[in-house]
């Protein structure tokens, strides 16, 4: 099973997805495996990084990962496992921030084909960046078409995809 949960910023999507894992639906699984991709590089970062950890319950495994998903995957790939990876978007903004284009490219390619062989549930989070105004710089730009074109080839190999707005879920696309 995969699961696509977009949303803006403050949206309530992270909510929104650790409380669906903490549900009796998701008992099951053996293992719960959450992917951070943020870095701390200020104190408002690490603030929002020390509020999420607080909000997650002790059992589940963090895995501080800001470049290579598709290896973590890789390594936790099996059915009794859950793992969900917050956010897609802090971590395309790492690979592009690294300015290394045969890295991003490259680790995008594994992480879309890993995703296609995954035997583990995954859940990702994912800022929805196309719904606001065009920006200005080239590099934010390049981010929010990059994050665009990700959010399609994720969001089609993916059986549930749900928006959250106003910590409302909105069902885009449903296995159920």
């Amino acid at each position: 099973m995969i699961e696509l949960i977009l949303g803006g910023v403050r949206s309530g999507k992270s909510r929104y997805a650790e409380k669906k894992i903490k549900s009796a639906a998701y008992s099951h699984y053996k293992n719960v495996i959450y992917i951070a991709t943020a870095t701390a590089n200020d104190d408002e970062m690490l603030q929002r990084i020390k509020q999420h950890q607080q909000e997650r319950p002790a059992h589940w495994q963090l895995i501080e990962e800001p470049i290579r998903l598709a290896r973590v995957l890789q390594r936790n790939n099996n059915n009794e496992t859950i793992i969900l990876i917050e956010c897609l978007t802090l971590w395309l903004t790492n690979l592009l921030c690294a300015e290394d284009e045969q890295l991003l490219m490259h680790e995008k390619k594994l992480f879309v084909e890993q995703m296609k062989n995954t035997q583990a549930h995954i859940m990702m989070v994912s800022n929805e960046t196309g719904l606001g105004v065009i920006p200005m710089g080239a590099l934010s730009r390049r981010f929010v078409d990059e994050s665009g074109v990700l959010h399609q080839q994720l969001a089609a190999i993916s059986d549930n995809v749900i928006l959250v707005v106003a910590g409302l879920e909105h069902r885009l696309k449903s296995a159920d």
